[in-house]
């Protein structure tokens, strides 16, 4: 009892250079070797955790204090990882049984080469409003319309900036989805005035992003031809693999019903993969054995047995469409989040965050500068850990009382934490979701970046708000009196 007294004594708040120090290091380390080097996240990220758990130790904390914070941040974050590898086996599952080929197949002949930014954002924002997810509209969704562009020839780094820009799009906005039901929690406010307060800077963000795809659009599509040889043989070979049928959609549909009906997601997607495969056995004539495989390790051509097709004849354009999904696919990303988590749970149990944060408090007089503050706070969680659970609740947590002391409504701390903790999170290429973004839809980080518009614009909306007064809910005193009397 004693040794763990003079232990916990020996613990000590950082100060404001020792608590960014590892944030500083992370950044610099992650810029130089992942940036300019081009190596491997991971272990980069496991070199500045050990300078993070050095900082930590010289802070009093023990390697036991510093391994129970980062099993809880693992552990709080283990539903999403598992929805991640639940993905893997549904882009599998959809491959096979000819669900993604056929909206390739047929989406090359419908969709105008002009409009296809501007087609994959509205469609990425239906999909995910309605699923409330923007990993699974990526990665089903998302993969088609990539592989349509692919086809075309107009730009991937344009189309997948649309696609994640209108995937997140209803990631803000679904009241099916985490971060949308998280923020108002951590806020304080409710779910529903919560997501309809986000339109004030959701709104004009997504009719900029808009138009800056129809202007973009003819340049984009450049050279783009539908009746190319490239174009018309890769038609042809998808027409060899497989039977079409209207049928193959049914997959689509069990998502979105479940979704529709707040079926919890990870059995949802089982049943989508079931679904699938059963199809891919039905109307494809493949072997259990192939749907099983193609689940857990991808697709492949080679599983293909329709007669007349060759595997050896297709084209590297198919190859590269085709050939993916899996859960194994996915144990890199879940690698790279493990390793998040362990930079995170570190930075978390030293302190070290809320010092930072705390700083930031400390210097926000009004209310733009308060909003300007927890915009940086999240991005600084964001870029911190990658992940948009910790830049939402950690900033939710620290700034609720400030925002009710200056009289203004809760909703407009979650508005602002979905603005800069949801949406920012894909623009990180170390985050979960910026790595999960690129082994999806084959785009780098920083290729999307710029035209993820809507990542960017509704952050810089929500701080122009705060300067301004513009869709900044008040509350009165006896509301002020209140929503402290819950925050005790």
């Amino acid at each position: 009892m004693i040794e763990e007294k003079e232990k916990i004594k020996e613990k000590r708040v950082p100060t404001f250079s020792e608590a960014i120090m590892p944030i500083i290091v992370m950044l610099v380390v992650l810029t130089v070797g992942k940036g300019m080097m081009g190596l491997a996240t991971e272990p980069l990220l496991i070199l500045v955790t050990v300078f993070a758990g050095t900082m930590a130790w010289r802070l009093g904390y023990s390697w036991d204090d510093m391994m129970q914070e980062i099993c809880q941040k693992i552990a709080r974050g283990m539903p999403a990882i598992l929805i991640l590898i639940s993905v893997g086996a549904v882009v599998g599952t959809w491959m096979i049984s000819g669900t993604i080929p056929m909206m390739i197949y047929y989406g090359v002949q419908i969709v105008n080469p002009r409009w296809m930014l501007v087609t994959s954002f509205i469609i990425s924002a239906i999909v995910s409003v309605c699923t409330g997810t923007s990993w699974g509209t990526a990665a089903t969704m998302g993969v088609a319309l990539m592989g349509i562009s692919g086809t075309l020839g107009i730009s991937l780094p344009a189309t997948a900036g649309a696609v994640v820009a209108g995937s997140f799009f209803g990631d803000k906005l679904s009241p099916l989805s985490d971060t949308t039901n998280l923020s108002p929690i951590a806020a304080g406010s409710q779910l529903y005035e919560h997501i309809g307060h986000m339109l004030w800077t959701t709104i004009p963000a997504s009719i900029i992003s808009l138009v800056v795809y129809a202007i973009a659009g003819s340049k984009v599509a450049a050279g783009a031809d539908a009746s190319s040889e490239t174009v018309t043989t890769m038609l042809a070979q998808l027409d060899q693999m497989f039977h079409w049928n209207i049928l193959l959609l049914l997959p689509i549909i069990v998502v979105l019903v479940g979704s529709i009906m707040q079926k919890p997601t990870i059995p949802v997607m089982i049943l989508s993969s079931v679904v699938a495969g059963m199809e891919a056995i039905i109307f494809q004539g493949a072997s259990f054995a192939n749907v099983i495989t193609s689940s857990a390790t991808g697709f492949t051509v080679s599983m293909v047995s329709r007669e007349g097709w060759n595997p050896e004849t297709a084209s590297e354009e198919v190859l590269k469409l085709l050939e993916r999904g899996g859960l194994s696919g996915m144990m890199s990303t879940c690698l790279l989040v493990f390793c998040a988590f362990c930079f995170a749970g570190i930075m978390s149990r030293s302190g070290s965050l809320d010092v930072i944060l705390n700083k930031i408090l400390s210097v926000a007089k009004n209310t733009g500068t308060l909003i300007a503050s927890t915009v940086v706070s999240c991005m600084i969680m964001a870029v911190s850990t990658g992940n948009s659970y910790l830049s939402i609740l950690i900033p939710g947590e620290m700034f609720r009382r400030a925002y009710v002391r200056r009289g203004l409504h809760p909703k407009n701390l979650s508005r602002t934490l979905e603005d800069a903790g949801t949406v920012f999170v894909p623009l990180v290429p170390w985050s979960a979701a910026g790595a999960y973004m690129t082994s999806c839809l084959g785009v780098e980080v920083l290729d999307y970046l710029p035209w993820a518009v809507l990542c960017y614009v509704g952050f810089i909306i929500a701080i122009f708000y705060g300067f301004t007064g513009i869709g900044i809910k008040k509350i009165t005193e006896e509301e002020k009196c209140k929503y402290e009397e819950e925050m005790e």
